[in-house]
């Protein structure tokens, strides 16, 4: 019990996942509008939303930017195979540069996938060529342009 309410994965109830619906898709609606939407008080929302926090159900509220909007207009992803002995030192490399939007260890003997994101062509040849090739551990990388966008992950609907 947190807060008084129940928050196992499985004991969400309708009015969590009512909540949970709104904040996703506006992360920046006021207590007071959720409460009018759900039918409880904003102080019980606050309560529901504090206890889903504490519970690690909600890990962030964040902004979802454009990136061709700030001059990100090349989106690739990675499949890159890594010597299993230095796949967390390649893992961590790579979660800390800047042009990483992902990055996820896969099935497989050793393979990382990851999502970048580029301002142009050159500089993603930058990328792959002083950055990813040079890492040690890298056995071989295979890139692919994404080309249209039609559904993309932004937390999680219910």
């Amino acid at each position: 019990m947190t807060n008084g309410h129940d928050l196992a994965p499985n004991k969400l109830d309708q009015i969590d996942h009512l909540i949970l619906s709104l904040l996703h898709d506006n992360g920046r609606i006021s207590y007071t509008d959720i409460g009018k939407e759900v039918g409880i008080s904003r102080v019980a929302v606050q309560m529901r939303i504090n206890a889903m926090i504490e519970n690690g159900i909600i890990e962030k509220f964040t902004a979802v930017i454009n990136p061709e909007k700030i001059g990100k207009t090349v989106s690739a992803f990675f499949n890159i195979d890594v010597e299993p002995k230095h796949l967390e030192e390649v893992a961590k490399l790579l979660a800390d540069n800047a042009a990483v939007g992902s990055l996820y260890h896969m099935t497989g003997p050793s393979k990382l996938h990851m999502h970048g994101l580029f301002a142009d062509n050159q500089e993603m040849e930058l990328f792959l060529t002083d950055k990813l090739y040079a890492i040690e551990g890298v056995v071989s990388v295979d890139c692919q342009i994404l080309i249209k966008r039609y559904k993309s992950r932004m937390g999680m609907k219910l």
